[in-house]
C-alpha cells in the first residue's frame, strides 16, 4: 500500500485543497493530511478547528484520513510510512519556494519523494490568506471554500470583531 503525506497549516481549508486531496486520493492507496500544528505564522483558527474542518470536508474520501502534527514534514512523513508528500502547486511563484523544500527534504530523507499537483484552474487565484481577507470584509466566499467552512470562518470572525471592542 503506497501513502502520501498532504501536509499544511489549512487555515482555513479550502476548496483548492480539496481538489488536491481528492486528485492525490485517486493517485495513492492512503493520503494523510497532515495539519502543521506550530507553523511561525498567525492562525484563525486552532489546531483541532483545523482538524475538524478537513475532516469534514474529507469525510467522503475513504483512504483520506486527518491528523496534526509538529516537526519537520519529512520526519512526519517518514513517521508515517509516506513514500511521498504531496505539494500543491497554483503558479510558477509556489513551484521556486517548493523546490528548495523538495532538495531540503531530499537531503534528510532520500527515499521519500515530492510529488506536485497542479490546482484545477478555477482555484489557482484561492490562497487561505486571501480566503480570510475576503471574508473579513464581508466578501462572499461560498463557492471558494466548503459550507461548513464558510460558517466557521465568519463565526471566528465576528467573535474575534466582537472580542476587539
Amino acid at each position: 500500500m503506497t501513502t502520501a503525506l498532504y501536509a499544511g497549516t489549512f487555515d482555513p481549508v479550502t476548496k483548492g485543497h480539496l481538489d488536491i486531496a481528492q486528485r492525490a486520493a485517486m493517485l495513492f492507496d492512503r493520503v494523510i493530511i497532515g495539519v502543521f500544528d506550530t507553523p511561525e505564522k498567525h492562525l484563525l483558527f486552532s489546531t483541532r478547528e483545523r482538524v475538524e474542518l478537513i475532516r469534514k470536508t474529507v469525510q467522503d474520501l475513504p483512504n483520506v484520513e486527518v491528523a496534526a502534527y509538529s516537526g519537520l514534514t519529512v520526519d512526519y512523513a517518514k513517521q508515517v510510512g509516506a513514500r511521498a508528500v504531496v505539494r500543491g502547486l497554483r503558479s510558477i511563484t509556489d513551484l521556486d519556494y517548493e523546490v528548495a523544500m523538495v532538495m531540503m527534504n531530499r537531503k534528510l530523507h532520500p527515499d521519500i519523494d515530492t510529488v506536485f499537483l497542479y490546482t484545477s484552474l478555477e482555484y489557482q487565484f484561492v490562497s487561505s490568506t486571501l480566503i480570510k481577507e475576503v471574508a473579513r470584509y464581508g466578501g462572499n466566499i461560498y463557492d471558494l471554500v466548503p459550507e461548513h467552512v464558510a460558517r466557521a470562518l465568519r463565526k471566528k470572525l465576528k467573535s474575534a470583531e466582537q472580542s476587539a471592542r
